[in-house]
């Protein structure tokens, strides 16, 4: 097991380092001037000169790219350009708000998704398959952010039962985080639910004709044994595979979510600094995003080997 971790951090490093080039060269293309956002509209070329000079922004692309790294390898993310604090400690103080989002929704997914799909395998070709499959098509067709929009629209503006958007810390208020959390996890979490549950239909179904399924209910097993123990625990491998794009789409969806329930977390964090062109924060919080969604596939590769020992890594 410590060889397939080891192997599996040695093969990330090039993938975090490959999407530090790319956002490195992605700021760089992207119109618009860090100076003029800076100095105001009312600022002379020669202020907005010196404030490139100030940044380091006239220097050649290739020094900026070499000075970025070296940082990099110091632990220096740089300081944000309008928030006036470190980098790091501005991505750590939203992360949280981020991640207590998503991971509500995944709850919700998992619940959600699972149920449904064990649900459509077990009643094949009835209305209950047909519902949950209709169900889980309307989540996959529909966007998170039209979702939410609508959702702050009929549970907000109607009915009146939840706020329209801000964010209560849990350990502040649980009942309050939770009211300002459940429309964002919700949100996000539709469009993956029906994702799992397509996916755990299908193995599901698959796995119900094989026939050591057949022995352990002619043997008179009870069916929640037969599901719980024989059939859903060898259908685990390919729903862990799609869990963990799910987690990885939760966190990269978060920064339109965050944006239309104004959420103070890294995805509104990331979508000012995008606008305002403040490119160590962008750097900063993309490379936060990136070493998370690349943990949660070493932890997948994990969890393979731990579900099931026949799995192989002899060839990567």
């Amino acid at each position: 097991m410590g060889r397939v971790i080891l192997r599996r951090v040695a093969g990330a490093i090039p993938v975090v380092l490959l999407v530090t080039l790319i956002t490195f060269g992605l700021m760089r293309l992207i119109p618009g001037d860090v100076s003029a956002a800076l100095a105001g509209v009312s600022a002379t070329p020669a202020e907005r000169e010196q404030i490139r000079h100030n940044l380091g922004l006239d220097q050649p692309v290739q020094v900026q790219l070499v000075r970025w790294y070296s940082d990099l390898l110091h632990g220096d993310l740089g300081r944000s350009l309008f928030l006036g604090k470190p980098v790091t400690e501005a991505t750590f103080e939203r992360l949280p708000v981020t991640l207590s989002i998503s991971a509500y929704s995944l709850m919700l997914t998992l619940l959600l998704g699972l149920a449904s799909g064990i649900l459509a395998a077990m009643r094949q070709n009835s209305w209950v398959d047909q519902a949950a499959m209709i169900f889980a098509m309307l989540g996959i067709s529909m966007p998170n952010f039209w979702i939410g929009l609508m959702m702050i629209v009929l549970f907000s503006v109607h009915l009146g039962w939840l706020p329209t958007g801000g964010y209560i810390p849990i350990g502040q208020d649980f009942l309050g985080w939770l009211r300002s959390a459940t429309m964002p996890a919700v949100s996000l979490a539709l469009l993956q639910v029906g994702l799992l549950a397509r996916i755990t239909r299908s193995t599901m179904l698959e796995v119900l004709r094989q026939d050591y399924v057949r022995t352990a209910r002619a043997k008179g097993l009870p069916g929640y044994l037969v599901i719980g123990k024989h059939a859903l625990a060898n259908a685990m491998i390919p729903i862990v595979t799609v869990v963990g794009i799910i987690v990885s789409l939760l966190i990269s969806g978060s920064v339109v979510t965050e944006t239309v329930f104004s959420i103070p977390g890294v995805g509104q964090l990331l979508t000012s600094a995008i606008l305002n062109r403040d490119y160590p924060m962008i750097q900063g919080a993309l490379l936060f995003v990136t070493l998370l969604v690349v943990g949660i596939n070493i932890a997948m590769d994990i969890a393979y080997a731990w579900l099931d020992p026949r799995v192989r890594y002899d060839g990567g």
